[in-house]
């Protein structure tokens, strides 16, 4: 196939620019070929890939998608991709990290408002397409969010999960109770944690009848939710509320689309997590880059792993020494204190939501003992875990 050629087609059609690489090295950009942008000669500083396609986001209204052409040697990278209009913000983002000249970006502003919206559902879908079309291979929106290959493994060995604890007892979760914790998830906008609870929920409690017709109900629900989530999860979590009633009215509208009631589902999966984002972004210090933003993210959805200095740098590609100066700088912790700071917020979740005894938790969070994790647990809080989890549930 001429990947160029298709590149070309792609852009032609959907207004979405495309990067392709091959072994590394740039051979066809749309933004480049409209601003008469010279290809850099240089390799780009990829990552490895840790799942094909992947998607990736400066913030989330700035987001980047990846395909790798498997056996082919070439990448294409769709993007920059805004999931919001066009702000004077959003474009100094988008220079800072391409790079861009300061005598083409005059040029490359109007082309970048000329980009036409697209949410993140949007690219998540025109990714599965691409990776169709050119790996001639299916793929679900849930593998965009699953963990690195062996990491659930390697969880379950530590603890038995909960929702197995669960039904050797029978329990079974309310409605109130399941909203009251999706809802905190989003709210701490912790992407890997709400992740695992939708994964263990399996399906959402029932609702009263809301429609005459299976997909009306699940569209109503969906519609329901989108609105519940935007008050009492996004907007206190810190996004700012006229974006959230926008997203809120954008997946209303996505959802009235839908055909089936699968794509509903979907749908509402990849709209939580979106919310999660930006809640999570919403709680970033302002200045903080994208590499150490990524940092952050790895230590969150590593709280269960015994993690230091060197994993968090080798995530990036960066010595110890740089990661340590630069998290310092951004973020005016260390990355020892912001590991401890994240183990701690976990385990205070799990001591409110869950029910598993200190032993466990402790484990589970990688502390040598029991002990030992109740003095940190302490010094932190000023109370014990199980005085913590008293008056929390109480207040709960």
């Amino acid at each position: 196939m001429d990947y160029i050629a298709f590149s070309k087609k792609f852009f032609a059609a959907t207004g979405i620019p495309v990067n392709l690489l091959c072994g590394g090295r740039p051979v066809y950009s749309s933004l480049g070929e409209q601003a008469s942008l010279e290809a850099p000669e240089e390799v780009w500083p990829m990552y490895p890939p840790t799942r094909n396609p992947e998607f990736a986001a400066i913030n989330p209204d700035l987001e980047y998608g990846h395909v790798q052409i498997e056996g082919a040697g070439y990448d294409l990278f769709l993007g920059p991709v805004f999931t919001s209009p066009v702000s004077e913000q959003l474009i100094r983002e988008f220079f800072e990290e391409a790079k861009t000249p300061p005598e083409y970006r005059e040029t490359v502003t109007e082309l970048l408002y000329a980009i036409p919206i697209t949410s993140h559902a949007q690219l998540v879908r025109t990714l599965l397409f691409l990776h169709l079309c050119l790996n001639g291979k299916e793929g679900r929106i849930e593998d965009f969010y699953a963990e690195k290959q062996g990491e659930t493994a390697r969880r379950e060995t530590k603890i038995l999960d909960a929702a197995i604890d669960a039904k050797e007892n029978e329990e079974s979760r309310s409605s109130y109770a399941f909203e009251k914790e999706l809802y905190h998830h989003i709210q701490q906008g912790d992407a890997k944690r709400l992740q695992r609870f939708l994964e263990r929920t399996q399906e959402f409690p029932s609702e009263g009848k809301l429609a005459h017709t299976p997909l009306r109900q699940a569209k109503n629900t969906l519609i329901g939710l989108a609105s519940k989530v935007c008050v009492l999860a996004a907007i206190p979590g810190g996004l700012d509320a006229e974006r959230a009633y926008q997203l809120s009215d954008l997946y209303t509208l996505e959802c009235e689309q839908t055909q089936t009631i699968e794509e509903v589902h979907r749908l509402q999966y990849v709209m939580l997590m979106d919310f999660c984002a930006r809640c999570g972004a919403a709680k970033l210090p302002k200045g903080v880059s994208a590499e150490i933003y990524r940092c952050m993210t790895y230590i969150q959805s590593h709280t269960n792993m015994p993690i230091g200095v060197e994993d968090v740098a080798e995530e990036i590609h960066r010595s110890s020494s740089y990661l340590m100066r630069r998290f310092k700088a951004e973020l005016g912790m260390s990355v020892g204190d912001y590991i401890t700071k994240c183990k701690l917020q976990e385990a205070c979740d799990l001591l409110v939501y869950g029910d598993r005894s200190l032993a466990e938790i402790s484990a589970y969070l990688g502390y040598s003992s029991q002990s030992y994790f109740q003095n940190v647990f302490k010094k932190q809080f000023g109370l014990t875990p199980m005085q913590y989890r008293k008056q929390n549930r109480k207040a709960n």
